[in-house]
């Protein structure tokens, strides 16, 4: 598989784990809308190959997606990943440039022999009420959109709670699809910040995983998030990718 391919489907894999409520394939390109969900749920992920002379109009056919749907297109800027041009074409149009993330990939046995001692942790097979109230004080949000989110996922999933005493210190979340393991919902609340809960999630994800014979992993995280970028560092995490979005003039979060 090259590197074009991994980050292709890896990406592909996180937009079935953060399924948009339409989504409309076009020719490999995905066309998501999210309405009340996070906004980079919504984005268009284009992974299609493109005729030489087509690619504007298939800008405009995404556009004209959103347009009928009252939103502002948004689109998943990935170098290698997308077709040749795209970023310079919608530069062209007047799209400012934003959410530099990277992608990020470990192997779970590499995880679990980071892994400290820990926090006990829980882990469930979906949502509880102590895992959305943790997520939501640390991130917002409207929680019916994220149940709704999460309803629509069609993969095993492991929703996990790090806990000291009888509180819940940190969440995350997995999903598991063809041999690799997505992290998401990464969330830890302030008090219990530096204290090992995060990694504790981590290795218990790791964990879920190897038994689910989907030991390689990724997720996703902001390149301004020196905090996050650290954890998974010290978990044994390393870019694969860095990728950022291209937002229309004008559009609002």
């Amino acid at each position: 598989m090259s590197g074009r391919e991994m980050v292709r489907g890896l990406q592909e894999r996180a937009a079935r784990a953060l399924p948009a409520e339409h989504v409309r394939d076009v020719d490999g390109w995905w066309l998501r809308h999210a309405p009340r969900c996070s906004w980079w749920v919504g984005t268009v992920l284009p992974h299609g190959a493109v005729a030489p002379g087509e690619l504007v109009r298939r800008v405009v056919q995404a556009e004209d997606f959103y347009t009928g749907r009252g939103a502002d297109a948004r689109f998943q800027i990935t170098p290698g990943a997308c077709p040749d041009g795209l970023d310079a074409a919608l530069e062209r149009r007047g799209y400012r440039r934003e959410g530099a993330v990277s992608l990020q990939v470990a192997s779970a046995r590499r995880v679990l022999g980071r892994a400290p001692g820990s926090p006990r942790v829980r882990v469930d097979d979906r949502p509880t009420r102590a895992w959305l109230d943790a997520w939501h004080a640390v991130h917002g949000g409207d929680p019916d959109s994220e149940r709704n989110m999460l309803a629509r996922v069609k993969g095993p999933s492991a929703f996990v709670c790090a806990m000291v005493g009888d509180d819940v210190a940190a969440v995350g979340r997995a999903v598991a699809d063809t041999g690799w393991t997505g992290v998401f919902n990464m969330a830890t609340l302030p008090e219990a910040r530096g204290k090992g809960a995060g990694r504790a999630v981590l290795a218990a994800l790791a964990e879920w995983a190897e038994r689910r014979k989907a030991g390689r992993m990724y997720l996703q995280v902001e390149r301004g998030n020196g905090p996050a970028l650290r954890l998974y560092e010290r978990s044994g995490f390393s870019e694969l990718s860095p990728y950022n979005y291209r937002t229309a003039t004008g559009s609002g979060r």
